[in-house]
């Protein structure tokens, strides 16, 4: 059914019907004819807008055709005109596609030939900086930091040399241990291979550190006092302990999120030192009162802009080192806690750092796998380790073996490799499992033992042969652990537990 208005005779588009005469009209024209003449245009009657109706037609109704398209002709001319249009439309598509897939190809390309010119630039780059440091260390002469571009540049002169007394300490060290080292052989009564192999569980000490958050995340033994260690938690708080006593020693505090490392500087005729990095982007210094006998804050060290994943204490004994997220590694006088040096930003944040046992280099490790080892007295990189390894992985814990000639670091997400520093390359690359995630790698004191902590535990391999000795496992994830100084015990942290691995007694 069509309804017609009674002032156009065409179909209205916003029917209404007037309440008084029934008729249908166009809303627009009969508001019109109403504002002028105020009655109904068919029967004259008095007519407002309150009186119309609107038709709610459901559904709406198709207007008809004008007259000139109610033909077979017309209706073929419309149809033609309709698919000419569409035709038109399709071919200025298929133009703007094609200019913009041609575009799209030529950005491709200019990107995968920038990278590759980059890539190849950089690969120059690292390959005349090792030659360099190769050259320098034949002919005994230092090389500055290398600058690159300007920002390099000026982020080098910012970070400056090292002051002449800390280089000379630096020196007499390494003169002194490196000459000592080539002679020294295990003491007598030092744990073999065979009595490693029967190490096991002799003492726990359970409820460490608060159980909100709960965990250890770092461990360090006293070699001064082998009974004493400390932890550091994920409850943001450092604790010494003494095993003799079971007895917590001192509850230090002052970092606002977990504590990543902690470490003992201890110094002939020197109070002992109690330093800690953290998460929170700082690092603590407490020292030994020897009137009171408790710990007093020494220091606070804010020089790093990113979380502090490295912390070891220089040969010297009077340097700290510090590694960070934000790309950087520093150094620190003890004495009076002033920074001596910060190295130039790299080319990826720092996620792990070790320090050479001679004192001369420092080993940092990063997120893409990769090793850069540095000379600590000019800056400048001594070597680039690169791992082989496809997969990705982070390079989260470094240990120089004590002879100085092997690198101990993951080399993917299940193995271990032992890097030879005098070539360099990997001697041995050590698979631990599918399963296992390394936490921590460490030598002991003779360079005779490797230790490895992960998700699984501990394990313990003989350097040289590389057999793995013993798996400790009883006490699930080891977070962090350590050979104390004579190599008869072996201390991990698994949980909120420390537990002491040796010869049954």
């Amino acid at each position: 059914m069509s309804f017609f208005c009674s002032i156009s005779g065409e179909p209205p588009q916003d029917p209404v019907v007037s309440s008084k005469s029934g008729h249908v009209y166009e809303r627009r024209l009969i508001l019109k004819y109403i504002n002028e003449n105020g009655t109904d245009p068919i029967t004259g009657d008095k007519l407002e807008e309150a009186d119309l109706v609107s038709v709610k037609a459901n559904p709406k109704a198709a207007p008809p055709r004008p007259p000139s398209a109610t033909s077979i002709p017309a209706l073929l001319q419309t149809l033609q005109n309709e698919w000419d249009a569409a035709m038109l439309e399709t071919f200025a598509l298929r133009q703007q596609y094609n200019s913009l897939r041609q575009e799209l190809s030529y950005a491709l390309y200019a990107q995968d030939a920038a990278q590759r010119v980059v890539a190849r630039l950089i690969k120059e780059r690292d390959a005349a900086r090792e030659a360099l440091s190769s050259v320098a260390a034949t002919m005994n002469v230092e090389v500055p930091a290398q600058g690159g571009d300007v920002d390099m540049t000026e982020a080098a002169q910012e970070a400056g040399g090292l002051p002449a007394d800390v280089l000379q300490q630096i020196d007499e060290t390494h003169q002194k241990l490196s000459a000592a080292r080539k002679k020294r052989k295990a003491p007598d009564g030092y744990p073999t291979a065979a009595d490693v192999k029967g190490y096991a569980s002799k003492h726990t000490i359970p409820s460490l550190h608060s159980p909100s958050p709960a965990g250890i995340t770092a461990l360090a033994v006293s070699s001064a006092n082998p009974d004493q260690f400390l932890t550091g938690g994920n409850d943001k708080v450092v604790q010494l302990y003494d095993r003799s006593t079971d007895k917590v020693l001192a509850q230090l505090k002052g970092h606002t999120k977990k504590v990543t490392h902690v470490a003992f500087r201890e110094r002939q005729d020197e109070p002992t030192l109690v330093l800690s990095a953290s998460a929170d982007k700082i690092a603590k210094a407490w020292a030994h009162d020897s009137a009171s006998g408790e710990y007093i804050p020494k220091a606070t060290i804010r020089t790093h802009k990113g979380e502090l994943t490295g912390l070891a204490v220089h040969p010297t004994s009077t340097l700290l080192a510090l590694g960070s997220a934000d790309r950087t590694w520093s150094l620190h006088d003890l004495t009076n806690f002033n920074q001596v040096f910060r190295s130039p930003e790299t080319d990826e944040p720092l996620t792990s750092l070790s320090i050479h046992p001679d004192g001369t280099l420092v080993a940092v490790g990063t997120p893409g796998g990769a090793i850069q080892v540095f000379d600590i007295r000019s800056g400048a990189v001594a070597a680039s380790l690169q791992s082989e390894s496809s997969a990705p992985f982070t390079v989260n814990t470094l240990s120089f073996s004590e002879n100085g000639y092997h690198l101990a670091a993951p080399d993917s997400l299940a193995s271990v490799a032992v890097w030879d520093l005098r070539k360099p390359k990997i001697a041995k690359s050590i698979a631990l499992g599918d399963a296992f995630k390394v936490n921590r790698v460490a030598y002991d004191t003779s360079a005779g033992f490797l230790g490895v902590a992960g998700n699984e535990g501990l394990r313990v391999f003989a350097h040289k042969t590389w057999e793995e000795l013993v798996r400790f496992e009883e006490g699930g994830e080891v977070a962090d652990f350590a050979f104390s100084a004579d190599g008869k015990e072996i201390w991990g942290a698994t949980g909120r537990e420390v537990r002491i691995w040796g010869a049954a007694a």
